[in-house]
């Protein structure tokens, strides 16, 4: 069974419920529904069309305990969000739903999907005295996490038990990709994979970022300085292409954590990379203040193209600097259904977005707005995420 029918839970039950009988628990009962009338809670266009389409064997409810009697495998993937005060992952919903499976389940094996502090799985085994409990880390981008589990770039499996094996093989054939690279390690050495794999692409879009800032402020054509650069093959022309910064659920957490990890060892460029992303926020928002408009259009306040998801997004942190000078802010984002958001009114009609805006702000430009190009502030230079 999966508990989260978010992005990682969603997509692995998916995946998994073409072979095998799969339940997925959430405790959103809306979310619930939806699947239950095979309609995706998230924006995913696989997703879509597999609840459409395939054959495949899964019931949602938000009926956890009936679900947690009968598994055989528990996969948790419930949000582990950076808490600005204590500095760390909140992992209280992994704690209290493992608990909860192990009052009814003793036998279970307990897959933890969620991203957890290096080193948080083995004090977990230790502290429950319960050694079935294995972290896998997922490596899934949103709006295309089913397609990046069918299509896994590796599979890491924290553990080198026969249930770790198990599980692969699980995984593995549920997968449309042929010779996937399966990795079993530590539990320890596995969580470490995924916070240094997100802290390594933080440290990427960092990069071009602070190139893209160099060029825009000495009048260079930043694209075919990007261009060049990406011609070495040891580089290459992917992952590349400037924005407001690193956002989304993810790196922003992830880069936070490994950050506080290091805390006995030293470093620069780790750290370095947490604050390059509030430089970069800087840097936008300077640029976007000094063309003095009255009003100020956010375009989008999703990640990505494909994406309906707001957390943490770049943007936001655009909007709230050039709120701080006193600029009005209005919005344009027609999943959000709400007049204001963070205080900013959401305006329905694209037309009147249009009008009413000095500068229009997007983090990745739209032919929606190619007739008002002249107004249009982005620094999507490749037209891609």
């Amino acid at each position: 069974m999966v508990v989260g029918a978010g992005y990682v839970g969603l997509s692995n039950g998916l995946l998994l419920s073409q072979n095998n009988e799969v339940v997925i628990v959430d405790t959103d009962n809306s979310k619930i529904n939806m699947l239950k009338n095979k309609i995706s809670p998230i924006k995913d266009v696989d997703i879509e069309d597999f609840l459409l389409n395939e054959n495949l064997d899964f019931k949602a409810t938000i009926n956890s305990k009936e679900a947690y009697i009968n598994a055989d495998f528990v996969l948790l993937a419930t949000p582990t969000d950076y808490n600005e005060n204590t500095n760390k992952f909140d992992t209280t919903s992994i704690y209290s739903t493992i608990k909860d499976v192990l009052a009814v389940n003793s036998s279970v094996t307990i897959i933890i999907k969620s991203t957890v502090p290096v080193g948080y799985t083995k004090t977990l085994i230790d502290e429950l005295k319960y050694s079935n409990i294995i972290f896998s880390p997922e490596f899934l981008r949103e709006g295309t996490a089913l397609h990046d589990n069918l299509y896994p770039s590796r599979i890491v499996i924290g553990s080198k038990s026969e249930e770790a094996k198990q599980f692969a093989e699980l995984l593995s054939q549920g997968a449309k990709k042929s010779n996937i690279d399966i990795l079993f390690t530590n539990s320890t050495e596995a969580e470490a994979i995924k916070l240094f794999s997100n802290t390594y692409l933080a440290m990427r879009i960092s990069y071009f970022n602070e190139l893209d800032s160099y060029a825009q402020t000495h009048n260079l054509d930043s694209k075919d300085i990007i261009t060049g650069v990406g011609l070495d093959p040891r580089i290459g022309n992917h992952y590349n292409n400037p924005s407001f910064g690193y956002g989304g659920y993810c790196l922003p957490k992830d880069t936070k954590q490994l950050r506080v990890n290091y805390n006995d060892v030293p470093n620069n460029l780790i750290s370095a990379i947490v604050e390059s992303n509030s430089t970069r926020k800087d840097f936008i928002a300077d640029s976007i203040i000094s063309k003095k408009p009255k009003i100020v259009g956010i375009y989008r306040l999703v990640m990505k193209s494909g994406s309906d998801n707001y957390r943490s997004s770049s943007i936001q942190g655009i909007m709230k600097r050039i709120k701080a000078k006193g600029i009005e802010v209005i919005i344009y984002e027609p999943t959000f259904k709400e007049n204001f958001f963070f205080n900013s009114k959401v305006l329905p009609k694209l037309e009147e977005f249009k009008v009413l805006s000095d500068v229009i702000v997007t983090n990745r430009i739209s032919s929606d707005l190619f007739d008002v190009e002249e107004k249009v502030y982005t620094r999507d230079l490749f037209n891609e995420n």
